[in-house]
């Protein structure tokens, strides 16, 4: 996978350890685009930390039940997805703007003492998000435009659809995903869909959900 000027495509690419920012309902998935605004010290300094290495930061959300760890911590979410800083600026009033582009999805392990202000882990990657392209044909690209469709059109939004034809169905299926809005619960279960063929089919069903709670029946909305 290429992400902005660096490569990674095998598990030697990737960091054993990495520098962790938890985020309610914040998804980023491979390929995806998340924007950023950082101001929190321990997270500025997170920041530099990675500006200054391999420009690389997990993204994770605080575990749904919310309790507080050993250390005093909150627990944290069992996977989450590493991001490479692609876009960096200063704001002037202490503030940074950054861009992460998703690289994987990767499984925490146990957290490493370090010192620093913010939380580091030793990580599993899931390789096989590095080569994803090649599930791009298992997605039913018609059924995940007619759900987002009924999304639209119930809620009185508007897309720009010359620029979602254009878009592969990886880039489609995540950046849908990540764009929706739905609870931490429903991200985090777009985000841990084995396949991006699952994410699909676990998107739509959450939109039909919605549909159905909100105007009593999906399948006419749907039509």
């Amino acid at each position: 996978m290429q992400v902005g000027n660096a490569r990674y495509l095998k598990p030697g690419d990737l960091p054993d350890a990495i520098a962790v920012f938890p985020l309610t309902g914040a998804l980023l998935l491979p390929a995806g685009q998340l924007p950023l605004n950082i101001f929190e010290p321990r997270y500025l300094a997170m920041l530099d930390a990675a500006l200054a290495g391999n420009r690389l930061i997990g993204m994770v959300q605080p575990a749904l039940s919310d309790h507080e760890d050993k250390g005093g911590e909150h627990s944290l979410a069992a996977v989450g997805c590493l991001g490479r800083i692609t876009s960096f600026a200063e704001t002037g009033d202490g503030r940074y703007i950054v861009s992460l582009t998703g690289v994987c999805r990767f499984r925490l392990l146990e957290e490493k003492a370090t010192g620093d202000p913010f939380r580091t882990f030793r990580i599993a990657p899931f390789i096989a998000d590095l080569s994803a392209e090649n599930e791009e044909e298992a997605v039913d690209r018609a059924a995940l435009l007619t759900a987002f469709k009924a999304y639209l059109d119930a809620n009185k939004l508007e897309a720009d659809w010359e620029s979602v034809e254009r878009a592969s169905n990886l880039t489609l299926v995540n950046s849908l995903a990540m764009m929706s809005p739905f609870g931490p619960a429903e991200k985090q279960a777009l985000l841990e869909a084995p396949d991006l063929k699952t994410r699909a089919e676990t998107l739509i069903a959450i939109t039909e959900i919605v549909l159905a709670r909100v105007f009593g029946d999906s399948d006419t909305v749907l039509q």
